[in-house]
Order: structure tokens, then C-alpha cells, then sequence
């Protein structure tokens, strides 16, 4: 099984962001603002106003920091992409056995 955890991404550069991000106003990479539409989990573009939560009215620039109420900061799952401890031989062993009669 492949391990995960979860992680906030910054929308601008895709830095890692810290576990107390709450606290940040902006993206200590690139200084992107982090309360805004598309830093949010509740951002969706398929629904009214791009908000799955019931905003009065649309915010036209989703990158530019806001003070929505509703604000959650996206946490993704992400698999870890350490590198597989499995050797090229190992790998070449087990193609050939596939093979075998």
C-alpha cells in the first residue's frame, strides 16, 4: 500500500505550504495571496458564482485575496513519492518470469 498525507498547495507556484498556514496571509514562495477563491475548497467551477457555498454575488478575480466568510483552505491527499526501494534487477527477474513455461 502506498502511504499519503495530506497537504496544502499554493495555487500560483504549487509550494507545499506550511501546517499552520491558517495564520499566513500569502504564499511564502511566491507571495501569492492565500484568502482567495482559488486557495479554497469550497472553489468549484462548475457551480453558480464558482462557489459551492451560497455567496450573494460572484467575486470576479478568484486569485485576489477576499474576506468570504466561508474561506477553507484546500487539503489535498497526496501519494508519497519516495523513491521504490525495488532494484532494476529485481524488476528485469520478474519480467522474465512472466515469461517462463
Amino acid at each position: 500500500m502506498l502511504a499519503q498525507h495530506s497537504v496544502s498547495r499554493c495555487g500560483e507556484c504549487g509550494a507545499v505550504l506550511p501546517i499552520a498556514t491558517a495564520s499566513l496571509e500569502q504564499c511564502p514562495n511566491c507571495r501569492a495571496p492565500l484568502h482567495a477563491c482559488r486557495q479554497c475548497t469550497h472553489f468549484d467551477t462548475l457551480r453558480r458564482f464558482e462557489c459551492a457555498q451560497p455567496i450573494p454575488e460572484r467575486l470576479a478575480d478568484k486569485n485576489a485575496r477576499n474576506d468570504c466568510g466561508w474561506f477553507s483552505l484546500r487539503v489535498t491527499v497526496e501519494r508519497d513519492a519516495s523513491p521504490d526501494s525495488t532494484r532494476p534487477g529485481d524488476i528485469r527477474r520478474g519480467f522474465d518470469n512472466l515469461f517462463k513455461k
